[in-house]
């Protein structure tokens, strides 16, 4: 206890004025600083501590710890090697006990898990570049309630609309579902969606259009601490036990149905795409079977797609799915991604029955990092006139 006491006085000290820095008390300090070169220094200052690390996604597959050197002024410091072009999250270690830095106010929830953030950038066309905010007309970015009837809940999404959203003309949708343990705000907070849709509208990368983020829990209405359940902690399974009166994909038009009603959009399969990463983008398989007229473009992110084969009900949908003639049936995955087996069995399964999709994969895991890619890769793909 009274090492704990000691660290978050140490960080109270962090964030104290200047008054006290001019009176000598303690060192001003700032962490992370990105240097020239793409390293990045972190600094901490606790002259009590006996041993402090930094633990960061530095790598593409996994975690990185770095010891960090106690300097005479009790600041504790370390850089890295030039890092590439990215958005990177990390924490401290001090004395064995996990901290976000107190330098740093950037930081994201991922399920129950804070971490730091920090933007890596060396030009106008990295990726870097891409998930910060730049000088471009801005989209809106709303929280948003809605009623859902197949759920008998009323629940709540994020929607993005782009900058030239006026209520006037009508623009497509995209439908962007998130992963187990998250919810309607992961990917506007980890996936930089308004950034990257900003930038790649202004660069004319991409159709302007609509981005709906909504709850892929069937159990919550809302992100934790949003609706009536309070401010419990999220583990990934919160209500489950409970079972709902249907499952996402089978509710999924309510969602539709609402966007329609309140927004100007285009209200024809052509206007529509659907995506998702891992639970996400196994709803986006359920949701293209169930409903293969309603959206023209699908994209499967990390999958869990939970295959059929041999079902005659799974073969049918399939069937009639691809019968249809989608403009986009997309899947992409990491190498290292403990998805990929299933991804290579439904890859195989399509191959069999010579459906035409596209494959992507690439290096890295289950990892935001190769989310954010394949929605930067989706989104310049989808509302193209041929």
């Amino acid at each position: 206890m009274k090492r704990l006491l000691s660290i978050v006085c140490c960080m109270l000290m962090a964030a104290s004025s200047f008054g006290q820095q001019a009176l000598g008390q303690r060192p001003r300090v700032k962490s992370p600083v990105v240097n020239s070169d793409g390293s990045v220094t972190f600094n901490f200052y606790d002259p009590s501590a006996q041993q402090v690390s930094v633990t960061g996604d530095f790598d593409e597959i996994r975690s990185r710890t770095l010891p960090m050197t106690k300097q005479d002024n009790g600041v504790w410091t370390v850089t890295t090697s030039p890092l590439a072009p990215e958005l990177y999250s990390y924490s401290l270690t001090v004395d064995g006990q996990r901290f976000i830095d107190p330098a740093n106010s950037y930081v994201n929830r991922d399920i129950s898990t804070l971490s730091n953030i920090f933007i890596v950038t060396k030009s106008n066309d990295d990726k870097g570049h891409l998930y910060q905010p730049n000088n471009v007309a801005h989209g809106t970015l709303s929280r948003v309630w809605y009623d859902s009837p197949t759920l008998g809940q009323q629940r709540r999404m994020t929607v993005y609309l782009p900058a030239a959203y006026d209520g006037k003309r009508s623009f497509p949708v995209l439908y962007l579902l998130h992963g187990h343990g998250g919810d309607e705000t992961a990917w506007g907070d980890l996936g930089r969606t308004s950034q990257i849709m900003d930038n790649l509208i202004a660069e004319g990368k991409a159709t302007p259009m609509i981005v709906v983020m909504p709850n892929g829990n069937p159990t919550c209405n809302a992100a934790p601490g949003w609706w009536h359940e309070g401010m419990y902690t999220p583990d990934g399974n919160a209500f489950n036990q409970r079972g709902a009166k249907a499952t996402m994909e089978e509710s999924f038009m309510d969602i539709v149905n609402y966007v329609d009603a309140h927004y100007k959009t285009i209200r024809k399969r052509e206007g529509r795409a659907v995506t998702g990463l891992s639970m996400g983008g196994g709803h986006t398989f359920g949701i293209s079977r169930l409903y293969p007229d309603v959206f023209d473009y699908y994209g499967l992110q990390s999958a869990a797609a939970r295959m059929q084969a041999g079902n005659a009900q799974f073969d049918e949908q399939m069937a009639r799915l691809f019968a249809s003639k989608p403009r986009l049936y997309w899947i992409a995955i990491g190498k290292d991604d403990f998805l990929l087996q299933m991804n290579n069995d439904l890859r195989k399964y399509l191959d069999a029955h010579h459906y035409t999709y596209e494959y992507y994969e690439n290096d890295g895991g289950h990892i935001w990092r190769n989310w954010r890619i394949y929605l930067t890769m989706f989104a310049q793909k989808i509302f193209k006139t041929k």
